[in-house]
């Protein structure tokens, strides 16, 4: 059965092609580098993680790429670009285990679910997943269908 959510924190975006996409492996949470106004705009629920990634780069920061938070509309002239590469807050060892991942085993860094924590901080979980196959997802579609078929019967005998 799945699990209730946890009423101490409020989704703002989820990334629900990311598990019909890739086989989910290790999740961090990590938190995001943001100004004023994403954070405003964040409280609103508009965002989409639908499209974005995360990578490592040389300097070992790790960064969300594509991520579009939409522009505060009381924001005026201090308003930030909807697109724009945020920074994820990650410990070392997070990180280094991140970008192995990537370098050695071929996966991805893929963003799950930003939502605002207990405490009012936006994060941002992500997992690293690799890439499923065409047969892989018609694999997954046909047991799927075949659960649900199963309990279709056993409610109607039972």
């Amino acid at each position: 059965m799945a699990q209730k959510s946890d009423p101490n924190f409020k989704v703002v975006s989820d990334n629900r092609k990311a598990r019909y996409n890739y086989e989910i492996g290790e999740i961090f949470e990590a938190g995001l580098s943001l100004t004023g106004t994403e954070v405003k705009s964040l409280r609103t629920g508009k965002a989409t993680i639908a499209e974005s990634y995360a990578h490592v780069d040389r300097k070992g920061e790790a960064w969300l790429v594509n991520a579009t938070i939409p522009e505060y509309m009381a924001g005026n002239r201090f308003n930030h670009e909807p697109k724009r590469l945020r920074k994820l807050l990650l410990k070392h060892r997070e990180l280094v285990k991140l970008s192995q991942a990537v370098e050695r085993e071929g996966m991805s860094i893929v963003p799950l679910k930003l939502y605002f924590n207990a405490r009012g901080r936006a994060k941002i979980q992500i997992a690293l997943g690799r890439g499923k196959k065409l047969h892989d997802k018609r694999e997954v579609e046909k047991k799927r269908d075949w659960n649900r078929e199963k309990s279709r019967l056993m409610r109607d005998k039972g």
